[in-house]
């Protein structure tokens, strides 16, 4: 949630940011019917880019992350956003997100986990982007799994839980639901912030290094 020097997510709203600016977060990214994945900046921990073939894309799988708070797992939604649970699993897959930490939590107003991005600076991406999805009438409740931006179409690889029922505008493409780890996330959220971007929003006091995300088709 800093601009690609935090934030996905802060450029949001709610908690505006120096950088917060340069995201224009005031209008509502609008959802793209075509999946294309695009070459960008920054490109950290390179993978390469994804390919997308409709009928793989479609497959359910969930998504395990084992971290250093214990266990998290969503189901993903491969029928309302492919495009978006493809790039997650094909970067889960290349252990992209492994040794990794979640750098941002924020636990006023807005209430969210913030991570996948490997520098852990919030500035990090997997050096492409690809448009966003299931925005009509999206909604943010406890235990929604859901990419940060920096504006309309530009997702990476930094996404966010929410561990409280949050009110958003719906410009953050939802592509998951918790099915076990709430607890955890509330646990992490108890665990409060270092607040180094004003009250209730900064670094996790509880470390979440993320060791591993494991991929299983459902």
């Amino acid at each position: 949630m800093h601009r690609r020097k935090g934030a996905l997510l802060a450029a949001v709203v709610l908690i505006p940011l120096a950088t917060a600016t340069q995201a224009g977060a005031a209008t509502p990214a609008q959802p793209t019917a075509a999946c294309a994945y695009t070459p960008a900046v920054p490109a950290d921990n390179y993978k390469g880019i994804p390919e997308f073939d409709p009928v793989k894309a479609a497959r359910p799988f969930n998504a395990t992350l084992r971290t250093s708070q214990g266990s998290i797992t969503f189901k993903a939604l491969t029928d309302k956003a492919p495009c978006t649970t493809n790039s997650f699993r094909f970067l889960a897959e290349k252990r992209y997100f492994d040794g990794t930490h979640c750098h941002r939590l924020t636990t006023a107003r807005l209430y969210v986990l913030q991570c996948g991005d490997p520098t852990g600076t919030g500035s990090g991406g997997p050096g492409y982007s690809f448009p966003d999805e299931n925005l009509t009438g999206a909604t943010y409740p406890a235990g929604t799994v859901a990419m940060a931006n920096a504006g309309p179409n530009t997702n990476g690889s930094q996404f966010f839980f929410v561990w409280k029922d949050t009110k958003l505008s719906p410009a953050y493409t939802p592509f998951g639901r918790v099915t076990s780890g709430l607890d955890t996330l509330q646990k992490i959220a108890a665990g409060g912030e270092d607040d180094q971007n004003g009250p209730g929003d900064g670094y996790p006091t509880l470390p979440v290094n993320i060791k591993h995300v494991q991929i299983r088709r459902t």
